[in-house]
């Protein structure tokens, strides 16, 4: 958790500032100018995020390129992240670990269509995808007394019913997204032991056997699996290119002392990491909060709202292209063009792509949590 210090002094920190949320009404400042940039994926024309709402409580909203509120529905509790069904008809988003549902919503009026609890003795950890129909959703989750990782799988077609579920033989899940061939999980395996009972307490540091897993979609069958070369290393965002290229991010678990790699790249059945220059990898604080490789390009960027930094990259290379200082960064969106946007926790969005120019375009009084769809 990334915080921040008030003038008088009194530490405010992200949950605070998420509660404190969108008192006032969502508008806009954009700066410089009229519109917001096109995203490079779904509904290039609208972001949708999880959001703080007056009196502590919780919503997803949605804006236009105008910076103007779309619609905003209210959920249970704080959400983390969220994905969006192919044809564009729903969105859904998940509650933040450990979730105890997820909600979908009518992409376009934001009436919450449904609220899928997790099963007994489970809870999901913040991220899904669909299939490429749209019929299917794959969903990171945990049993959380044995600690083991699963993918639940759900059929939109019939209302979100589960009738799958796919063993990781791992433990704590997180992000996971569809590789380009239609037909693979991409899986980021933290290794980390979490229980309910301890709130977000990490059990299991001198234990941990994180993993980036392929997995095939239909069968569940885990077709690879690698480790990063600590076991401290925790995978938790991955990412996929147009190209096929596959991007797993770390938040290191280890001394605070010690700047390992927090970023690798699959090639040639091993994990083969990209490590920047001491000044960059320190202003990373061990901790990427998303990664995301550019499907126009071979870019790639990264975000650590601990650090406060958001990176760009070349994917083959790993030569840093550009870097900026924006404080509690967590989200990443591919523009259209080339670039990229970085939202943060204190509204901001900020454009960054390889000329390593961070433009600030739009500031609102919300506070995005970690990711943008």
């Amino acid at each position: 958790m990334s915080s921040n210090r008030q003038p008088g002094g009194a530490l405010i920190n992200r949950r605070q500032l998420l509660k404190a949320g969108m008192a006032g009404g969502l508008a806009a400042t954009l700066s410089g100018c009229s519109l917001l940039p096109r995203k490079a994926d779904y509904a290039p024309d609208q972001y949708v995020g999880a959001v703080g709402l007056p009196g502590g409580k919780f919503g997803i909203s949605a804006i236009n390129r105008k910076g103007h509120l779309i619609w905003e529905s209210p959920v249970d509790t704080r959400c983390h992240s969220g994905c969006a069904r192919p044809d564009g008809s729903q969105v859904i988003f998940f509650e933040r670990r450990p979730g105890w549902a997820f909600y979908g919503f009518d992409a376009h009026s934001g009436n919450r269509t449904h609220r899928v609890k997790a099963a007994s003795g489970e809870h999901f950890v913040g991220h899904g995808v669909f299939s490429p129909d749209g019929r299917w959703l794959y969903v990171t989750a945990s049993r959380y007394e044995p600690g083991q990782g699963i993918i639940a799988v759900y059929d939109a077609e019939q209302n979100y019913q589960r009738v799958d579920t796919f063993e990781l033989q791992g433990i704590g899940p997180h992000e996971l997204t569809l590789h380009p061939d239609g037909e693979t999980l991409v899986i980021g395996l933290g290794g980390i032991l979490t229980h309910p009972d301890y709130d977000r307490l990490k059990l299991n540091l001198d234990t941990m056997e994180p993993a980036l897993i392929l997995m095939n979609r239909r069968s569940g069958r885990i077709i690879g699996r690698f480790n990063p070369a600590h076991h401290q290393q925790s995978a938790r965002h991955v990412s996929t290119g147009s190209n096929g290229r596959v991007y797993v991010a770390y938040q290191y678990q280890g001394p605070l002392h010690e700047s390992p790699a927090l970023i690798a790249r699959l090639e040639g059945g091993e994990l083969q990491e990209i490590r920047f220059e001491e000044d960059t990898q320190a202003a990373l604080a061990n901790y990427i909060a998303s990664v995301v490789a550019h499907p126009e390009n071979d870019l790639v960027a990264a975000a650590s709202p601990v650090g406060g930094t958001a990176v760009v990259f070349n994917g083959i290379t790993g030569e840093l292209l550009a870097r900026a200082s924006i404080p509690d960064c967590a989200g990443v969106q591919a523009l259209a063009g080339g670039d990229f946007l970085i939202s943060s926790g204190r509204g901001k969005l900020v454009r960054l792509g390889q000329d390593n120019q961070s433009r600030q375009i739009a500031d609102l009084p919300v506070q995005w949590d970690h990711h943008l769809v």
